[in-house]
């Protein structure tokens, strides 16, 4: 049975009317309430198993609230990074903005795109895949092309013998935008409510009867009578055309840009002339941040871009943010924390429902975050104290009043007690200022001050790896000695004379652009490959966990083909009864997915990151002795990119990792932070095999491992100089 899904909007703007301004570029709704709205069709007959003269009954609707009375505002220019756990709804909010499902945002915003739920068939509109992919990217600009086409058609019109032409050229472009003014009074008629809502219905009705009489016109044959009107309109809208056209960059200048764009994506000459159909899934996602960069726009919304690219790809996307228009408004989702950390300058965070804005950027919010969270504290801590004496005092003074009769210390009591009840709180406003009443705390209160609150931390997701079994006598875990690979009627070694040995506690990375043979690599380390050349040698009590980078998609088809299979049921399949459900259950647990989580819920309704988690635990219930790690990160937010580097800091097995996430690789192959944002030292670390573990990046270029004396930051130098020559080639006028 085929589940149906919407998004459902509504906020304050419904109730009053919205003048579109064409220079309006700020996005600011109060309000804001979007929900998913999904409906289940009523069964069939077949599916029901009831008598065939009972009509089937409709399933009830189940709604998931995204937003409730939310602030949106995005001011024009700003870089804003926008973060929230997985499900939380940023996917959903992004789409809500660029599908103009909020009412409030001006229509007359060009807004970009890249959708990372997109269909990868909705690449390919017109079924056949014959668009080259340069040719795509360029036709995808819908804005410049709905100019450069009615342009053309008016000029036609203008120019041919048949006079009466532009009459009808006219008719259809009246029409066409009377169908988006009729797309928009019918939006508003479906959320306004009320006498708003009944005046917008009205508005609704006569749209429909204009429409209908547009369309009626379009059918009849044009007169003379209309030919004058309709050519002075037609020479004013060229002209208007015209202008707007003067603003944007030229054909030749928006092909330039287009190939460079492709460029910096890593696309070659060869592939852009490619048709779309031979593109892999990859490659595909590529060719849609290509088009959403060069598309006109007010606004650009990028989710999840720096999937699918390499370390060249994210910087060279950095810095191309970075140089685009400062008016153009930008709002990007990524789980890459130095990527957001780059191109952003303020930061919006999706939690509890609603919406919250920092100015700075991800690290600058964590840090600010930590700080007001520790100066409340202390300050809260230093006045329970204060409470606590005043209290003991009016205590005293309130028995000894009583003993001997004395009203002065009991007036003395009751004076501080409304002190204590009213002077307690914040001292300073917001600002760092003194605190005043009138002007910090407007409206009715039963305090004279500001409960201090403690800012609540967001809840810190915490991940625990089981520790390796024992090994019993020692020796490297895998000892690669002259190692090569070549590919079956290739000519060439992809892989050569490979010298790798690893100890347990050892942290490796492998850094290296797409294509280089990282993940052969691997393959030959797991041994689901044979070395063409050289020898391979693993210790004989070796136990390796492997996890691909298709290891979520997998399970994603495995949950497909078993709508009934759950976490639990699998690790116990997985196992085939070395484990019982409770110890399945604990390992689980371990990993974040606990209780019914882990046995109610099918596979197939598991989000990115708990589809990463069950893929870990399926790996560590035997408990090996190196895990190797194939871009772990790219379905996961950055918290949980977090909890799984601390879990992997602390691992006590040998780790192999390939990955393009600057963050990631330096936390836990570099040991930058290991004291896990303060809070402990490595000297009150509990596994000194952690603590002695040999660290070393190596980069996979040319078929050969070479050692990075300086890390992931020799290699992102590397790449910068590499990005600074892209697109040197191409002529931008």
């Amino acid at each position: 049975m085929n589940y149906s899904s919407s998004i459902q909007v509504s906020c304050q703007q419904t109730r009053f009317d919205i003048k579109d301004e064409a220079a309006a570029k700020d996005i600011d709704i109060n309000g804001l309430d979007i929900s998913i709205i999904t409906k289940l069709p009523s069964a069939s007959h077949s599916e029901s198993n009831e008598s065939t003269s009972k009509p089937s009954k409709p399933r009830k609707s189940a709604a998931i609230e995204i937003l409730g009375h939310a602030e949106l505002k995005l001011r024009g220019g700003h870089r804003y990074g926008l973060i929230g756990r997985n499900g939380s709804g940023k996917s959903t909010l992004l789409r809500a903005i660029s599908e103009g499902l909020i009412p409030g945002i001006p229509q007359t915003l060009k807004i970009a795109f890249l959708d990372q739920t997109v269909s990868l068939s909705s690449i390919d509109q017109n079924g056949s895949g014959s668009a080259t992919v340069l040719q795509y990217v360029l036709e995808n600009d819908n804005y410049r092309n709905k100019l450069i086409s009615q342009q053309k058609l008016i000029s036609r019109s203008l120019d041919e013998a048949d006079s009466l032409s532009v009459v009808r050229i006219m008719r259809q472009i009246r029409h066409d935008r009377l169908l988006e003014e009729f797309k928009y009074v019918e939006k508003m008629a479906r959320l306004r409510s009320r006498a708003r809502g009944l005046q917008s219905r009205k508005e609704l009705v006569g749209m429909e009867k204009k429409v209908a009489e547009s369309s009626a016109i379009l059918l009849t044959e044009p007169s003379l009578s209309e030919l004058q009107q309709d050519s002075k309109e037609a020479v004013d809208l060229l002209l208007s055309i015209q202008s707007e056209l003067d603003m944007l960059p030229s054909t030749d200048l928006a092909e330039a840009n287009a190939r460079m764009v492709l460029l910096g994506l890593g696309f070659s000459e060869q592939r852009m002339k490619a048709p779309i159909r031979t593109l892999s899934g990859g490659w595909q996602m590529r060719l849609l941040l290509a088009a959403a960069l060069v598309k006109v726009a007010d606004v650009l919304i990028l989710d999840e871009p720096t999937n699918y690219l390499d370390l060249l790809g994210i910087i060279w996307l950095q810095n191309y943010i970075r140089s685009i228009n400062s008016d153009i408004t930008v709002v990007v989702v990524s789980h890459d924390r130095s990527f957001v950390n780059s191109v952003c300058d303020e930061t919006i965070i999706l939690t509890e429902k609603s919406l919250k804005y920092f100015r700075g950027n991800l690290d600058e919010y964590e840090e600010d975050f930590r700080s007001r969270r520790l100066y409340l504290l202390r300050m809260k801590e230093a006045q329970d104290k204060q409470i606590e004496h005043i209290q003991s005092t009016i205590q005293n003074n309130i028995k000894l009043g009583k003993k001997t009769g004395d009203d002065n210390r009991l007036r003395q009591a009751k004076s501080r007690q409304k002190k204590l009840d009213d002077r307690m709180g914040m001292q300073v406003n917001a600002k760092g200022g003194r605190f005043k009443l009138s002007r910090d705390m407007a409206g009715f209160h039963d305090n004279m001050r500001e409960q201090i609150e403690v800012l609540d931390e967001e809840r810190e997701m915490h991940l625990k790896f089981p520790p390796t079994s024992e090994l019993r006598f020692p020796g490297p875990l895998l000892s690669m000695e002259n190692v090569s690979f070549r590919y079956t009627g290739s000519s060439e070694n992809t892989l050569r004379d490979i010298n790798l040995v690893v100890r347990l506690g050892d942290r490796v990375g492998i850094v290296g652009l797409n294509g280089c043979g990282k993940s052969t690599l691997l393959k030959l380390i797991t041994g689901s490959t044979i070395p063409s050349q050289g020898q391979i040698t693993t210790h004989p009590r070796l136990k390796m966990g492997y996890y691909s980078q298709h290891s979520v998609e997998l399970l994603q088809d495995l949950g497909k083909s078993d709508l009934s299979l759950t976490a639990l049921s699998l690790l116990l399949q997985k196992s085939q009864g070395s484990l019982s459900d409770q110890e399945c259950r604990e390992i689980l647990g371990l990993l974040g997915l606990a209780g019914r989580t882990a046995s109610d819920v099918p596979i197939a309704k598991l989000s990115g990151g708990q589809l990463v988690r069950l893929a870990f635990a399926l790996i560590l219930w035997e408990r090996p002795h190196v895990m190797v790690l194939d871009e772990v990160t790219t379905h996961l937010d950055f918290y949980t990119v977090k909890a799984l580097s601390n879990a992997l800091v602390d691992y006590n097995g040998a780790l192999i990792i390939v990955s393009h996430d600057r963050y990631f690789v330096r936390l836990v192959i570099e040991g930058e932070d290991l004291s896990h944002d303060g809070e402990e030292d490595e000297d009150n670390h509990d596994d000194l095999t952690v603590l002695a573990a040999r660290r070393v990046v190596y980069r996979l270029v040319n078929g050969r491992l070479k050692v990075l004396e300086d890390g992931m930051s020799q290699f992102e130098h590397a790449m910068e100089k590499k990005c600074a020559s892209i697109g040197s080639h191409v002529n931008l006028g």
